[in-house]
C-alpha cells in the first residue's frame, strides 16, 4: 500500500536512509543521521508541500519516496529532484517502481515540468527501473563524490512531465 508517510513511519524511514548510507553508494554522504534530523527534514517536507510517500508491507515501511526542489532559484520552480528508497529485505520486488509511479502523478497534478533523478552512476539497478518508467539520460558529473574509498560518477536522468499549462515568471 502506497500512502502519505506519517511521523510514526520515520523511525523506519531512517532506518531504511541509513542502511543506505553505510551500505552503498545511493547517499553521498558519510555518517547515518539521528531520528531528530528525520523529524526536521520531514516537518520541512510537509511545511513546503513535497510528498513524503512510504510502501507498506506487512505493517512495515518497505521504502520510501519523495521530491524537493531541484535548485533554489526560482527559475527552476518547474523542476523537482526525487529519491527513492527500498528497505534491503524487500528490493526486487517493484517497491521502488510504484513509489515512482505515485510520485510521478502528483508532480503531474502539481503541474511540474521536469522529475530529475540524480543516480549513482554504478547503480544499474536504479538506472534501468528508472529508463523503464521513461527517464531520459541527461548526463554524468564525473567524481562527484567521494566513498568508500573510490572516485564516485553522478548520473542526471529526466522525465519529461506535463507541465503547466501557463508557465509564470513570478
Amino acid at each position: 500500500m502506497i500512502r502519505q508517510a506519517t511521523e510514526t513511519d520515520l523511525i523506519e524511514i531512517l532506518d531504511i536512509y541509513n542502511d543506505a548510507i553505510l551500505t552503498t553508494t545511493a547517499i553521498y554522504t558519510y555518517k547515518p543521521q539521528t531520528l531528530e534530523s528525520r523529524q526536521m527534514w520531514y516537518k520541512q517536507k510537509l511545511e513546503e508541500g513535497y510528498p513524503v510517500l512510504v510502501c507498506e508491507q506487512d505493517g512495515k515501511v518497505a521504502g520510501f519516496a519523495t521530491f524537493g526542489p531541484f535548485r533554489p532559484w526560482p527559475a527552476y520552480k518547474y523542476t523537482i529532484e526525487h529519491s527513492v528508497y527500498v528497505h534491503k529485505d524487500y528490493r526486487k520486488q517493484r517497491i521502488a517502481t510504484q513509489l515512482m509511479q505515485e510520485l510521478i502523478q502528483i508532480a503531474n497534478e502539481r503541474e511540474y515540468a521536469t522529475l530529475v533523478a540524480g543516480i549513482d552512476a554504478a547503480n544499474e539497478g536504479s538506472i534501468k527501473m528508472h529508463e523503464r518508467m521513461g527517464f531520459a539520460y541527461s548526463g554524468t558529473i564525473k567524481k562527484a563524490g567521494f566513498k568508500f574509498g573510490r572516485w564516485l560518477d553522478l548520473a542526471f536522468y529526466q522525465l519529461d512531465l506535463q507541465g503547466p499549462a501557463t508557465p509564470l515568471e513570478d
